[in-house]
């Protein structure tokens, strides 16, 4: 039996994958979070096989609660199943360590393929997403996309910004201090060639980052 667990901040996405995996033999839904602190809390203690992560959530979201996930058991297998399809994100979240990556676009059959491929070791990313990120890097010279020059940590404190937190809120979740969130800030700005968190919003509309039905 694989056991899955499901992080996303929508009811109803959860609810609707819950009964797609409870009804294919050989897999079960054991619990599920909101939050990528619930999330993280919940693998401390329990030993899931397979996390379905949400990216875009309140508080430390789902890069970090991958992070923290797989630092404390690196057995876990996560897929990431996000609305995000273009890099920087699949590439950053395979970096730190994620076994696959899916859009919710996806149909419940490659959700399962999925699930199977990474409990037994492999690594899954879907065909449109290894498209992406074959032809980011062929065109990273023509085309460059000044978000993929952030670091892991500046890319996360950029989601948190554009989600409207403020840079307290940021440093407390993140246990890092003011100071260092704004330096953080800064040279993310500097990256990116804009002026304030206004503009960085409109950057990351544009660049397909941002899930407008969460603004």
């Amino acid at each position: 039996m694989i056991n899955v667990f499901l992080v996303d901040d929508h009811e109803l996405v959860r609810t609707g994958v819950k009964r797609i995996l409870n009804d294919v033999r050989g897999l079960k839904v054991v619990g599920e979070a909101k939050t990528g602190e619930e999330a993280v809390q919940y693998c401390r203690s329990n030993h899931p096989n397979v996390v379905l992560m949400d990216m875009n959530m309140p508080g430390i979201g789902g890069l970090e609660a991958t992070k923290k996930i797989l630092r404390f058991n690196p057995d876990i297998k996560v897929i990431v199943l996000t609305v995000h399809c273009e890099d920087p994100f699949p590439s950053k979240v395979m970096e730190i360590g994620a076994h696959g990556y899916l859009t919710k676009s996806a149909g419940s059959d490659e959700m399962v393929n999925a699930i199977r491929a990474v409990n037994s070791g492999q690594r899954y990313i879907a065909p449109e997403i290894a498209q992406q990120i074959a032809l980011s890097q062929f065109n990273r010279k023509s085309d460059p996309n000044p978000i993929k020059n952030l670091s892991e940590r500046e890319l996360q404190i950029m989601l948190m910004i554009t989600k409207g937190q403020k840079v307290q809120d940021i440093a407390e979740q993140l246990n890092l201090s003011s100071k260092t969130v704004n330096s953080y800030r800064y040279r993310m700005f500097q990256k990116l060639g804009v002026n304030g968190d206004v503009e960085l919003t409109h950057l990351a509309i544009r660049h397909g980052l941002l899930d407008m039905d969460n603004l």
